[in-house]
């Protein structure tokens, strides 16, 4: 009984270091750098601001955050990279419009989005703007559309690749205003933006951020902003609704890590985003940038991305966009 009871407190106190340890461990988070995969290339939209909230985010783990781009297959391969990650809180991903649209857009993807990664929370948003070059044909929003009604397959519109908000956002420009435009993905926003300033594609819906130096030098003609109250960079612009196109869209971005990553180091990554987005500094730089910090709770996240998940893969599928 007494060589019994000594394996079992044996058993016991071994648990309770092991216990202590893994408390330990967690409680030290982060303890080396932190890793946010971008599935873009540099200089756009979701790359700026990953960069604004990260370096705050930095400050208060109290350790570098790195961003590694990784653009490519419509953000698969930066999204694919972190569903793979060992769920530590290491390697988070710079989620944006397509973690809700891929799975319906690639139905081979081997992983749910929905499924594979825990939500840390939501950046932000900012309104679409709809943009031609300056030496473009088309005056109005109006000229643009009914050029495309005239003549099937005429017009190009380029996008930061399959599933990005420019893409949904003039899908749904498309269907709105009865109107037809071919597709030419990149990988990345700034890729598209240097041909659209080339007069290689016919026009773009894209987030001003990526777009307002240019309207401002005028490279580049704005002729709408799709959401309901315009945009304070382009205080001139009307939005499409006031124009009889009932369109509205936003590119939104936010945090998530591996499904499976610890709770406590979720929490810790939320409570440092919330400091962040409630930043001053923060906020104006996102002003600055015709963005604004929204921020909330993981669940508000959860629930976000599945509501736009549900919404978006029933226009994919009425629109018969595939990939695959």
């Amino acid at each position: 009984m007494t060589s019994q009871f000594s394996r079992l407190a044996g058993l016991a106190f071994a648990a309770c270091c092991l216990m202590g340890s893994a408390a330990v461990v967690a409680s030290e988070y982060p303890t080396t750098s932190v890793n946010v995969v971008v599935p873009y290339s540099p200089g756009g939209g979701v790359d700026t601001i990953a960069r604004i909230v990260t370096q705050r985010m930095a400050e208060e783990l109290g350790q570098p955050i790195v961003v590694d781009n990784k653009p490519g297959a419509g953000t698969n391969i930066g999204m694919s990279y972190v569903a793979r990650a060992k769920p530590d809180g290491y390697t988070l991903y710079a989620a944006s419009n397509t973690i809700t649209t891929n799975k319906a857009l690639y139905p081979s993807l081997p992983f749910d989005p929905m499924e594979a990664f825990a939500p840390i929370g939501k950046i932000g948003e900012a309104p679409l703007v709809v943009v031609v070059n300056s030496e473009s044909p088309f005056q109005s929003l109006q000229d643009l559309i009914d050029h495309g009604r005239k003549n099937a397959d005429s017009l190009t519109f380029g996008t930061a690749g399959m599933g990005s908000s420019g893409h949904m956002a003039t899908e749904l420009l498309l269907r709105a205003a009865v109107f037809k435009a071919m597709h030419v993905p990149y990988k990345g926003g700034s890729q598209a933006v240097t041909d659209l300033l080339a007069g290689r594609l016919s026009f773009m819906a894209i987030n001003p951020i990526e777009v307002v130096s240019h309207v401002e030098a005028g490279k580049l003609r704005a002729l709408a902003v799709l959401n309901k109250d315009g945009t304070h960079l382009l205080p001139d612009l009307k939005t499409a609704a006031s124009m009889g196109v009932d369109v509205e869209s936003t590119v939104w971005w936010g945090l998530v890590a591996p499904v499976g990553t610890p709770d406590d180091v979720v929490a810790t990554l939320h409570k440092a985003l919330q400091t962040t987005l409630n930043d001053p500094e923060v906020q104006e730089a996102m002003k600055n940038r015709g963005a604004r910090a929204l921020p909330g709770s993981s669940d508000e996240f959860k629930t976000f991305m599945k509501k736009e998940s549900d919404a978006l893969s029933t226009i994919i599928k009425e629109a018969g966009i595939t990939v695959d």
